[in-house]
C-alpha cells in the first residue's frame, strides 16, 4: 500500500471508530476482520470515483474520440469534446457511457459501433440524434442483427446487464435514447437544462442534483443506479456544478444490504432505506469521502464483508 493510501486508510478507520463510539453504533465493523475489508473498499472507491478527474488532467489521444478506432472510449471522448467546447456532445457521450457500460470482454463496442453508425457514414452524435430520434430508432432496428453478430464479444456492462438493444420496445435502447432526447428537450441545450435546474435550486449543487435525479424518471431504463452514475459523472467532469447529497438508497439492493450490515450487523437488519440514507449522510460528514464513495464502497463490501476483494465494472 502506498504511504498516501496508508494514511488515508488510517484516517477512514479512525473516523469509523469515532462515529461508532460517539454518534451511532456500527456493529458491522466491531470486528477488525470486517472493518479492514470495508476500509479497503473505501480506498478502492475513492480511486475509482477520482479517476475521471485524474484523466481530465491528462493528454487524450484523438483516437479515444474516434469510433472507427478500437481505442474509442466514450468517457475520454466526452472529456475531449468538453475541452473543445462541444459541451452537448460531452453530455451525450456520458449518457452513452452510462447506458451501455463497459462489457467485460467486448469493452465499449456497443457504444462505439452505434455512435459510429457501424462505419456506414456519419455519426449518431448529439446533433444527429437530437434532430431525428425516430430516425435513430429506425436505424437501430435495421442494424441490431449486425450489432449482436456472433463470434464478436459485446454486450452491456455489468451494471447494465439486463438492458436490451431493442429499437421498438418501450424498454429498449431505442426508447432510452428517444426519452433522453425528450428530457433534454432540444433546442434547449444540456447546459441550459443544468442552468435552469441550478436556478430553481438557488445554486445549491446538492439540491440541483436531486431535482435532476427526480426529473430523470422520464428517461426509459434509467433507474436508480444509472441516474446516480450519470449525474455524478456530470459533476465530476465539471460539466455542471452538481453533486449528490445522499446515497439515494430507495430502490437500491447491494448498497442497502451493505448499510444494514454496517448499522445492524446483518444484511437483513430491519432498517428502512430512507433511515439508512439519513444515517449515511451523518457518517459521510465524519469521513468526508463523498456520497458516491459511500454508496460504492458499501455495495462492494457486502459482497465479501470479511475478506477484501476487488470488484470492477
Amino acid at each position: 500500500m502506498r504511504p498516501r493510501d496508508r494514511a488515508l486508510a488510517q484516517q477512514i478507520e479512525s473516523g469509523l471508530l469515532r462515529f461508532s463510539r460517539e454518534r451511532r453504533d456500527l456493529p458491522g465493523i466491531a470486528d477488525p476482520e470486517a472493518r479492514q475489508p470495508l476500509v479497503g473498499q473505501f480506498l478502492e472507491s475513492i480511486h475509482r470515483v477520482n479517476y475521471p478527474k485524474l484523466i481530465s488532467s491528462r493528454d487524450i489521444s484523438p483516437r479515444r474520440a474516434d469510433p472507427t478506432s478500437e481505442l474509442f472510449d466514450p468517457l475520454k471522448a466526452a472529456i475531449s469534446h468538453q475541452r473543445k467546447g462541444n459541451r452537448d456532445e460531452a453530455f451525450w457521450l456520458v449518457f452513452l457511457f452510462v447506458h451501455f457500460g463497459k462489457h467485460s470482454l467486448g469493452g465499449y463496442r456497443y457504444a462505439r459501433e452505434i455512435y459510429g453508425r457501424l462505419g456506414q457514414g456519419g455519426l449518431w452524435d448529439w446533433k444527429s440524434v437530437s434532430a431525428d430520434p425516430s430516425g435513430f430508432r429506425t436505424w437501430l432496428a435495421g442494424n441490431v442483427g449486425e450489432l449482436r453478430r456472433a463470434g464478436v464479444p459485446g454486450g452491456f456492462g455489468n451494471h447494465r446487464k439486463y438492458e436490451s438493444l431493442n429499437a421498438d420496445a418501450n424498454t429498449g435502447t431505442g426508447a432510452a435514447v428517444e426519452t433522453y432526447v425528450r428530457w433534454v428537450n432540444p433546442p434547449r441545450t444540456h447546459e441550459e437544462l443544468m442552468g435552469e435546474t441550478l436556478k430553481h435550486a438557488n445554486g445549491d449543487p446538492r439540491r440541483a442534483f436531486d431535482r435532476l435525479y427526480n426529473s430523470m424518471k422520464a428517461v426509459t431504463r434509467f433507474g436508480r443506479t444509472a441516474k446516480f452514475d450519470y449525474l455524478a459523472m456530470i459533476g465530476k467532469l465539471g460539466l455542471a456544478p452538481i453533486e449528490p447529497g445522499s446515497t439515494y438508497m430507495q430502490g437500491a439492493t447491494g448498497p442497502v444490504e451493505g448499510a444494514r450490515l454496517l448499522f445492524g450487523g446483518q444484511k437483513n437488519a430491519p432498517f428502512h432505506a430512507k433511515v439508512l440514507d439519513q444515517w449515511l449522510v451523518e457518517l459521510e460528514r465524519e469521513l468526508g469521502v463523498g456520497m458516491q464513495v459511500m454508496e460504492d464502497a458499501l455495495c462492494n463490501w457486502q459482497k465479501s464483508p470479511r475478506k477484501f476483494k476487488s470488484f470492477r465494472g
